[in-house]
C-alpha cells in the first residue's frame, strides 16, 4: 500500500453519525498506508463514547468548546488548545461538557478506528434499541466497551 499526500478543504470529507456526535475523516487510513488517521469530532454536550479501550493510541486536540474526558484514573473538563494522549489498553471516554458542542481533533495510530465507525454509522440509527449491537461491533474491531469507574 502507497502513501498518498492529503489536502482536506474545511466541509470536505466524509462524515458519519456515531453515538450522537459527528465524525469527519480528515486523513483517511488508506492515505497512511494504515500508520494513522485523522478525524474531526463534533461532540453536542454530553453525547460521546461510553468508557471503552483498544489496542491503538489515540491523541486528542480541543479545536473549540469544552469536552470531559476519562483517560485512566484522570478525569477533567478540557477546553481548546488541550492536548490528550491515551496509550493503546487505556480505558478512556470523552464526551461534550460545553453547552456549544465541543470539536475535537482525534488522530488513531495505527489507523484502526475508521472501521468500527463506519459499522457503527450503519448499524447504530434507533437509539437506546441499537446500543445492545454495540459491544458485538466493538468485539469485531478489537474495541472493549467498559463500565464506568
Amino acid at each position: 500500500m502507497d502513501k498518498q499526500s492529503v489536502v482536506m478543504k474545511r466541509g470536505q470529507g466524509e462524515t458519519l453519525s456515531v453515538l450522537g456526535t459527528s465524525v469527519r475523516f480528515l486523513c483517511e487510513s488508506e492515505k497512511t498506508a494504515n500508520g494513522f488517521s485523522v478525524m474531526e469530532v463534533v461532540l453536542p454536550k454530553d453525547q460521546g463514547p461510553p468508557p471503552h479501550e483498544h489496542p491503538w493510541d489515540e491523541a486528542y486536540y480541543i479545536l473549540e468548546g469544552q469536552a470531559r474526558f476519562q483517560v485512566g484514573d484522570m478525569e477533567a473538563v478540557f477546553g481548546a488548545g488541550d492536548f490528550l494522549y491515551a496509550p493503546g489498553g487505556v480505558v478512556h471516554a470523552f464526551r461534550g461538557a460545553s453547552e456549544a458542542p465541543a470539536r475535537v481533533l482525534v488522530m488513531d495510530a495505527p489507523a484502526a478506528a475508521e472501521k468500527f465507525f463506519r459499522e457503527v454509522d450503519r448499524e447504530v440509527k434507533a437509539m437506546p434499541q441499537d446500543l445492545a449491537k454495540l459491544p458485538e461491533i466493538g468485539s469485531k474491531h478489537q474495541l472493549t466497551f467498559r463500565t464506568a469507574a
